[in-house]
């Protein structure tokens, strides 16, 4: 070999040394930078023409695994998930209260029933006062919790735009970080210093959304949603969502679309692609399932619960009589009108008293004898007709009144003990509210035990939109139900199961009149919601969701509460017995009577169809239904400490790998070290040995 091929490659591994010696120092001054990946020198043997003449120097790159960097990624996005899933639930249970608290919901209800059993042992102005008090406490503190969640679910809102923007943000820099990478690795530079950057924006971007991440020749990343969605490719996407940080409850919610981000970095022109529920991951994909699955259950929930307990109160209300009966009993608004179908099968009675309770007048009504085509108006005339004047029913804009003749005289209605009236489960008095004590002005309270022959009463033009849900939370579809004037609820179900709808269920009646939907086998958990319904049957302002009492939202929670009249005279809480078999003259109710409140401690402890599925006691389903809330709660801390440790792991198992380890390269330094100086000597050899031939030569 020639002396000037000696030189050359002891120079080579002489520069290769220094190479080395560089990267490694670079390695050291970043041993505590998170997220850096050590540099390492590319080595390779230079020949030329058959023959080794030293050391290719390549340009240092980054030691790190795709694998691990991509167990990052997925955990940091289970990690955000779970941590906002967490913080959200907490602040849900802080506000049910602590177990056992005087002002909680639990602690009313028990509060409820102690008065009414209180009532039990003595009917008076002051245990009836205090039992609509406590009634009105539980109702308050139903609508308190649910004004609560909406406000937590705004925040949810709020806080999912905020996390939009700053998806786009991320998307947005490593878009730029992949133009550098792609330059650099064009003019053959080292890209560990970028390379490094885009790994932290991803590892960031991958907490606030689940990602895919695919490496591309060029040096640049794609990057995908988990469910399939692109976000980055050769074109930059940005997230779309038209209320971005306003931080409103709202029935529904504008999907976020996915546009082509434009020469400023700005969506433009939409993709075709939507996220639009919790399967997309990440911190947006917990938002997303709190805000449009787990806080709407919990409201629905609640709405459910109200629904039984005034279905309970208002039932045990009207099959009783205030002491002395009231001149008048006004009822509800029932949407109806009085040629439209009765419904009713069995019989009550109708009376008529003095001051003193003794009876002046009384009619037994059976429904049934009237036939199955007998009209709201029949069932009128005939309580008129057994009357004789004595007291006059009347039905007029869709509410009942019952009157009597006489200012000095009391009307009460009562079940027939053998044979008692229903529709829909509930008594005649029950269904047209004569003695209700909770009232709602946007809900009848109670199901209205329609058939597919009735009329639904909507106009055309009027409409109601309805969507679907799977169990995760993500739009299936959405349908807008057109009513024809002069349809029938039948046509309605109909419509919704020729529809869009129809594919993922069966819809229905069930036997109390309320619209059921039966999920199919694959779609378990499906639910159906309203966000918008311009309906009003018959002009009464009861629409669609209420009077098909479609979910728990629909439940006249928001405005219920003990009627005023209740509320300003205890005495009016209709608690006695009439009794049906008393003749003219006699005392028909008396005071001390406390059948009525016996009654209502038996209903408040027995089962109820709350509708959706649910038939349970007020107090069971009170405790499951908070105690779920507890339970969820304490899994999602759970699962947030559980992701934490995962993703720690992860990341230290990426770090072991690719993160620098001081006596790793300090052992590498005495080795290039050792390096250096062999390639030194090399090159001291072969000049001595030059030197030694010019002196030959000389």
């Amino acid at each position: 070999m020639a002396l000037g091929d000696i030189l050359a490659s002891a120079t080579s591994g002489l520069n290769a040394a220094q190479a080395g010696l560089r990267a490694v120092s670079n390695n050291i001054s970043n041993v505590s930078v998170a997220g850096y990946a050590r540099e390492r020198v590319n080595l390779s043997t230079q020949v030329t023409a058959g023959r080794v003449t030293g050391v290719n120097i390549g340009e240092p790159t980054r030691v790190a695994d795709r694998f691990l960097e991509a167990t990052v990624y997925r955990r940091s996005g289970e990690m955000g998930r779970s941590e906002v899933t967490y913080n959200y639930l907490d602040r849900l249970q802080a506000l049910l209260g602590e177990p056992g608290a005087t002002s909680g919901l639990p602690a009313r209800l028990d509060s409820l029933n102690a008065a009414a059993v209180a009532m039990t042992g003595q009917v008076s102005e002051q245990t009836t006062a205090v039992f609509t008090t406590y009634l009105d406490d539980a109702i308050d503190s139903m609508q308190t919790l649910t004004n609560d969640v909406s406000v937590l679910r705004a925040d949810v809102e709020s806080e999912l735009g905020y996390t939009v923007e700053s998806v786009n943000g991320l998307l947005s820099r490593i878009n730029q970080l992949n133009a550098t990478m792609i330059q650099m690795t064009g003019q053959g530079r080292s890209t560990s210093g970028v390379a490094d950057q885009r790994m932290q924006a991803i590892e960031e971007l991958s907490g606030l959304i689940g990602v895919t991440v695919r490496d591309q020749p060029d040096g640049s990343v794609a990057i995908d949603t988990t469910s399939g969605q692109v976000l980055l490719d050769r074109r930059l996407r940005q997230l779309s969502y038209p209320i971005t940080g306003l931080g409103v409850d709202q029935p529904a919610y504008p999907d976020i679309e996915i546009r082509f981000a434009d020469a400023s970095g700005n969506g433009s022109t939409a993709t075709g692609e939507k996220i639009d529920s919790a399967g997309v991951g990440g911190k947006l994909g917990g938002l997303l399932d709190l805000r449009d699955n787990r806080l709407p259950q919990f409201s629905a929930q609640m709405g459910t619960l109200f629904s039984g307990l005034a279905e309970v109160i208002n039932a045990s209300a009207n099959e009783g009589t205030s002491v002395p009966p009231p001149t008048s009993l006004s009822g509800r608004q029932t949407s109806m009108l009085g040629t439209e179908r009765l419904g009713f099968t069995g019989a009550a009675t109708f009376a008529v008293t003095d001051a003193a309770g003794k009876l002046v007048a009384s009619t037994r009504v059976d429904f049934s004898a009237l036939g199955p085509t007998a009209t709201v108006d029949d069932a009128i005339s005939a309580i008129n007709a057994g009357l004789g004047g004595a007291a006059t029913a009347s039905f007029t804009n869709g509410v009942l009144s019952f009157a009597a003749a006489s200012s000095a005289n009391g009307v009460a209605v009562a079940q027939d003990p053998s044979t008692p009236s229903a529709r829909a489960g509930l008594g005649f008095s029950h269904f047209f509210g004569l003695n209700n004590i909770i009232g709602s002005d946007t809900s009848t309270l109670a199901p209205m035990g329609f058939i597919g022959s009735d009329a639904h009463g909507f106009a055309t033009g009027q409409t109601v939109q309805i969507t679907m849900r799977d169990g995760s939370g993500r739009l299936l579809g959405s349908q807008a139900l057109t009513p024809t004037t002069g349809g029938t609820i039948g046509d309605l179900v109909d419509d919704l199961n020729n529809g869009s709808l129809g594919n993922y269920g069966t819809f229905s009646l069930d036997t109390r009149g309320r619209l059921a939907f039966q999920p199919l086998a694959g779609l378990s958990g499906a639910t159906i919601s309203i966000p918008s319904d311009s309906t009003s049957r018959n002009g009464s302002g009861l629409n669609f969701s209420s009077l098909l009492q479609v979910n728990g939202r629909a439940s006249g929670l928001s405005d219920a509460g003990v009627l005023p009249l209740m509320r300003a005279d205890p005495n009016r809480v209709p608690l006695a017995r009439l009794d049906t078999t008393a003749a003219i003259g006699a005392s028909a109710v008396g005071r001390g009577d406390v059948r009525g409140a016996t009654a209502l401690v038996e209903r408040l402890g027995a089962t109820v169809d709350m509708g959706g599925g649910v038939v349970s006691t007020v107090e069971r389903y009170s405790a499951t239904l908070l105690g779920k809330a507890g339970l969820q709660a304490s899994q999602a801390k759970g699962a947030f400490d559980d992701a934490t440790v995962r993703k720690a792991d992860s990341v230290n198992r990426r770090d072991s790998f690719s993160g620098v380890n001081i006596d790793e390269e300090l052992a590498q330094m005495v080795i290039l070290q050792n390096s250096y100086s062999a390639a030194a000597r090399v090159i001291s050899t072969a000049s001595e040995m030059f030197d030694d031939l010019l002196g030959m030569v000389s």
